[in-house]
């Protein structure tokens, strides 16, 4: 007799629910779920936290998906349940981590840039809430993610709150990098891992979806399916490309030139492509491996001859610490230059 599933959760989710439910009996007053961004934490979480404001959960413990508290949390106005996420992620269609909870689109404030941070006004806010009754007398549920959006102010307002819980209040915290949060935070919670899947159910998953080039998608997203979904139903394909063109082929001129037409690209973005880069010629160099470009596997192999392993190791250092700045260049134009020609160094 095979196992009951829940259609609300990813193929691979099915070992990660049983183990939760574990602390079904004893659930701490917070959970902090982590696990690389895009393997679907948001979908699962969503998922538990449904099922506990469910009035009738089956005995696998999942959401019944019939009663009143379930068609509330459906339709995104359940009374007992509130989610805290940075403004950013109002103004999308969640699909995945950061956002991979299926949620609806709402729209951005249009007079300003949404923030990309977890302000302490959203924890504050979560006063009024905890203080009333829960509309059936259950629990009170809020979701946080990603948790390390918070900002410093937000993060201590919302670790007094962590210290002091309210009652019959549950905390499901995100997070996409426990180095980024606070160790004091981190001490308040109980912290549960959500593993990336199986290489073979994640291509299987997106085949369903109806992606070409799985592997490929799959392989540049670091093996986090959602975000290989989303990154092949997205248009930047030909800005990844431009900037792979550049980076097999290096030099002075050309880092101009690419600067010059990425410059509208979120920096974020291509720094994060440009370290996945590094770790391939770096892996390559010291192991004969290549994890996310396996497609430029004879350029990283040209590259590699050229470069010393120590030189490797250093500029993804760099790329460690242009990456806590690249949400916020003084000139877009001008971090792209100075990072593709600090990478086109190597092969001097």
């Amino acid at each position: 007799m095979s196992t009951p599933t829940n259609s609300s959760l990813l193929p691979w989710q099915d070992e990660s629910w049983k183990q939760l439910q574990q602390l079904r009996e004893r659930l701490p007053h917070a959970l902090l779920f982590y696990g690389a961004q895009g393997t679907g934490k948001t979908v699962f979480v969503e998922a538990f936290a449904k099922s506990l404001l469910c009035e009738a959960p089956t005995p696998e413990a999942y959401a019944c998906g019939a009663c009143a508290s379930c068609n509330w949390f459906t339709q995104y106005n359940h009374p007992d349940y509130r989610r805290v996420r940075p403004e950013v992620l109002e103004d999308e269609i969640a699909s995945g981590d950061e956002g991979e909870g299926g949620e609806e689109k709402k729209s951005a404030k249009a007079s300003k840039t949404p923030s990309k941070e977890i302000k302490i006004d959203q924890i504050r806010a979560l006063a009024d809430f905890m203080n009333v009754s829960t509309h059936r007398s259950g629990l009170r549920v809020v979701m946080l993610y990603p948790a390390e959006a918070l900002n410093t102010a937000a993060a201590n307002a919302l670790l007094k709150t962590l210290e002091e819980p309210p009652p019959g209040t549950m905390f499901l915290l995100l997070s996409n990098r426990l180095d980024r949060l606070l160790p004091t935070i981190l001490s308040r919670c109980r912290k549960f891992a959500l593993p990336a899947p199986p290489k073979e159910a994640a291509l299987a998953w997106l085949k369903e979806q109806g992606v070409k080039d799985a592997d490929a998608w799959l392989a540049e997203q670091g093996g986090a399916p959602l975000a290989a979904l989303d990154a092949a139903q997205g248009d930047s394909r030909e800005v990844l490309d431009e900037l792979l063109r550049h980076l097999a082929q290096p030099g002075v001129d050309g880092a101009l030139r690419t600067a010059d037409k990425l410059q509208k690209v979120p920096v974020s973005d291509l720094v994060g492509w440009v370290q996945r880069w590094l770790y391939d010629l770096f892996s390559l160099k010291s192991a004969g491996h290549i994890r996310y470009y396996p497609r430029y596997a004879k350029e990283l192999g040209r590259l590699a001859e050229r470069a010393d392993v120590i030189a490797i190791s250093r500029a993804i250092k760099g790329m460690g610490e242009r990456r806590a700045i690249a949400d916020h260049p003084l000139s877009a134009k001008l971090f792209i230059e100075e990072m593709l020609i600090d990478y086109a160094s190597l092969f001097d």
